[in-house]
């Protein structure tokens, strides 16, 4: 296929309606993955549960309350709509300068493959089956510290995490997220901005914080050190004020959460 093909494909999918309604549909069902993620947390925090605050533990909450297979169906569809209309951002990514183009790409391609990662956790527990984030992390260091150069290749993985952390901590601070979205004026686009500048700041620390696990089980040499989004909110209870760290941190997934609900209405798709 060549890349004009690519290209006029990826605008085709775009610009179907009912496509972009997939779509649309996938922010509200991260929308509502980042909620019960967050709710975990701080049902950790405050000492009230011991779940796991990740995919797989959002995954495994939903598919236990009355329609949950259903739900876990339509999570699967909207995510995978979701990557797929963001990988054809990434063909259709109109940036003149060609380093800042690709750098788009990488990132909308990034994008689209934790979209799918979710979707798959998803369709693993809506078949009836179950997985363990942090296992998958673990396993990932461990073949990765296996190979020639695993140590350099785990710590460029957790410099690439660590990253998009910043990316998103930088984006909520900058709101720069804006220019995604069609905000209306007065007292809703003011609301949507404060849930957008939360929420991604409290999903860049998080992150940040899943890089740093994996740097540290690149130098002690140590796989069990890697985890996901359970052990990397699960290491802030560590810190001193921990719970109160882990509580903000928590809520603050939630907001993200809302937010990926009010870009169901007013992401531009």
């Amino acid at each position: 296929m060549t890349p004009d093909t690519l290209k006029s494909t990826a605008s085709a999918a775009q610009h179907s309606r009912t496509f972009r309604i997939l779509a649309r549909s996938g922010f509200a069902v991260l929308g509502l993955v980042h909620i019960v993620i967050g709710a975990i947390a701080v049902s950790v925090a405050i000492g009230a549960g011991d779940g796991e605050a990740d995919q797989s533990g959002a995954m495994a909450q939903i598919s236990r309350v009355p329609f949950g297979v259903v739900v876990l169906w339509i999570i699967v569809l909207g995510l995978f709509a979701l990557g797929v209309w963001q990988v054809a951002e990434a063909f259709l990514e109109q940036e003149p300068d060609a380093k800042k183009k690709w750098g788009k790409r990488v990132k909308d391609v990034g994008t689209a493959l934790a979209y799918f990662a979710t979707g798959a956790t998803g369709l693993v527990y809506a078949l009836g089956g179950s997985s363990d984030s942090s296992e998958s992390s673990t396993s990932l260091s461990a073949t990765l510290l296996a190979t020639p150069g695993g140590v350099f290749l785990l710590v460029l993985v957790g410099l690439v995490v660590i990253g998009i952390g910043v990316g998103f901590v930088v984006s909520g601070v900058r709101r720069t997220f804006e220019k995604h979205l069609s905000l209306p004026a007065g007292a809703v686009g003011r609301g949507i901005r404060t849930l957008g500048i939360v929420g991604y700041v409290a999903k860049g620390i998080v992150l940040g914080v899943v890089g740093v696990l994996f740097v540290v089980a690149a130098f002690t040499h140590d796989p069990e050190k890697a985890g996901g989004l359970d052990a990397a909110l699960k290491s802030l209870a560590a810190l001193p004020f921990g719970q109160v760290i882990l509580w903000l941190v928590g809520a603050g997934l939630i907001v993200y959460g809302v937010y990926c609900f009010a870009r169901t209405r007013y992401a531009k798709v």
